[in-house]
């Protein structure tokens, strides 16, 4: 990893898909970008990424490897640390934010974009975290071909529950709705599963049974249902709470899903100057959506800053002109 120097035109938090697609976009633009990096990426349990043309199946952490490679064949810089605050700098060397790392060191910046993803909580339940990521799972479209036709249970653990289960319908005719703690069903979802061939089984699920591999889950009258892949919706809880100085608190998803920093299709937040991509601000990109909106936001960044050099350089010029 390289040490940060002091001040750079754009500073990633975040060296996701996201951050490392930005930080190409500015670097090919021949700005000085750092992309300062935790090391924790949301995906590091999966086996390969999926649904991303080109990159079909390779491992998350592979995909970044070749990321960073790239950002830094193009003079960028990726460093290890931990951000923990953004402040406003004032007019010092030009820069407008100050970011402080967990060691205490600082960095200013003209522009942040803020591409710390987000944590998974995971429902409450002994046994299921350790399948996470292999067969426990929450999106049919990183993980459903990989367990199709097998025995699939969904845990009626988040609003999307009843969406997910006719998701993943398509993908087996053998799935078993658990209801688990939540609402009971209404009648709509109730005839929505039924037609699509769904078991519903009310109960709790008091553990996921299995060593290496899942067999099913027990409830809590001692039944068990046999399966070979779980499907949870974990609550999604954005990373970038440090950006709470700065007037930027997490907001409830529209989804109900967890929370999110919104923010305006090209990445924009209500704050000038701090933009987002990727799942901070949008809990359900996939990795190629999450890269597409820092290729995006980046290329606003960079145009932003543009038109700002653009406007100083006319002053100068005018005022040269008065001066003479």
């Amino acid at each position: 990893m390289t040490q940060l120097d002091d001040s750079y035109d754009v500073v990633v938090l975040g060296g996701g898909a996201a951050g490392l697609n930005a930080a190409l976009m500015l670097a090919r633009s021949r700005r000085s970008v750092a992309v300062i990096d935790a090391g924790a990426p949301r995906n590091a349990p999966a086996q390969g990424i999926h649904g991303l043309l080109g990159r079909e199946g390779m491992p998350p952490l592979e995909l970044l490897e070749l990321g960073r490679a790239e950002v830094r064949g193009y003079g960028g810089h990726i460093v290890s640390g931990e951000v923990v605050s953004v402040a406003r700098a004032g007019n010092t060397s030009g820069a407008e934010f100050l970011v402080t790392l967990a060691d205490g060191s600082t960095v200013s910046a003209r522009r942040i974009l803020v591409a710390t993803g987000l944590a998974d909580e995971l429902p409450d339940v002994p046994g299921l975290r350790e399948h996470w990521g292999h067969d426990v799972l929450h999106c049919p479209y990183c993980h459903g071909w990989e367990v199709r036709d097998q025995r699939i249970a969904v845990l009626a653990s988040g609003p999307m529950s009843v969406h997910q289960a006719l998701l993943f319908s398509q993908l087996s005719d053998d799935i078993v709705f658990l209801s688990h703690t939540a609402d009971p069903l209404t009648a709509e979802d109730t005839e929505k599963l039924v037609a699509r061939g769904i078991r519903i089984v009310d109960g709790k699920v008091v553990e996921v049974l299995g060593a290496d591999r899942l067999t099913g889950v027990q409830l809590a009258d001692g039944s068990v249902v046999e399966c070979d892949a779980l499907v949870v919706g974990p609550r999604m809880n954005t990373r970038a709470t440090f950006l709470t100085d700065l007037g930027l608190i997490p907001e409830p998803h529209p989804s109900g899903m967890g929370d999110h920093i919104p923010a305006d299709p090209m990445g924009r937040t209500s704050v000038p100057g701090v933009w987002i991509a990727g799942n901070a601000t949008d809990p359900s990109a996939q990795v190629g959506a999450a890269a597409a909106a820092g290729a995006m936001a980046g290329a606003q960044i960079n145009a932003e800053l543009v038109m700002a050099e653009t406007a100083a350089a006319v002053d100068a010029r005018r005022a040269e002109s008065s001066a003479v």
